[in-house]
């Protein structure tokens, strides 16, 4: 099971996309789309300070980075949980570990293991450290619970060469699209779009009446 392209997109815009190391709210080095050393390397505080010279190129480190570190997460988040879940519910759980690292220990995971979904839901307001997560964390429970998936841009911030990030005015929003093919490896093709059957027309019909031939 994976992360959909909608929780993709959601626990990214959580997360934010900041293409050169900073410090966080509990002052660890972090990297982009929330890496840490914890994570593997690079150590974001052994890498250079302050903007990449090429934006672009930073943002796509950040992206690669994210693909990779996700399916870490992803891994612990199925050993963890012992239920069958719905795409929806395995994003926003996908979501709440990548921020908190908790899935294995979390009261949320026991209630879901005993089939207590709605016990599950309100234990995600259990993890409100610090305070300024809150909105997350209520997003995260509705969609795990309701499947209501966050919409909007993916804001990319600036950083100094203190690790502090400039939250007040984004350096630039990515779209939908342009963060969906950052996070597709170079090369992978698109998956061919699906068509939907149609049932055949009148003249298709007529004509199977002289062929023998039933038509699709």
């Amino acid at each position: 099971m994976q992360t959909t392209d909608r929780g993709l997109l959601a626990l990214i815009r959580h997360e934010g996309v900041v293409p050169g190391p900073y410090l966080d709210v509990r002052d660890v080095w972090t990297f982009g789309i929330g890496h840490t050393a914890a994570a593997g390397p690079p150590d974001p505080a052994r890498m250079p300070r302050g903007m990449p010279a090429d934006t672009q190129a930073g943002i796509s480190e950040a992206f690669r980075l994210f693909r990779t570190d996700l399916a870490t997460y992803e891994a612990e988040v199925l050993r963890a949980v012992k239920v069958p879940l719905e795409p929806h519910e395995f994003d926003a759980l996908v979501s709440f570990h990548y921020n908190t690292g908790g899935i294995a220990k979390a009261a949320l995971t026991r209630h879901l293991n005993a089939g207590n979904r709605a016990a599950a839901a309100a234990a995600f307001m259990g993890w409100l450290k610090p305070a300024a997560i809150r909105s997350r964390r209520e997003a995260e429970r509705d969609l795990f619970a309701k499947g209501i998936y966050p919409t909007g841009t993916v804001p990319v911030w600036a950083v100094d060469r203190n690790g502090r990030v400039d939250f007040s005015r984004p350096i630039r929003r990515l779209t939908e699209a342009e963060a969906l093919a950052l996070l597709r490896p170079s090369g992978t093709p698109m998956p061919p779009p699906t068509h939907p059957a149609t049932a055949p027309s009148w003249w298709q019909r007529l004509a199977s009446l002289f062929t023998g031939k039933e038509t699709t």
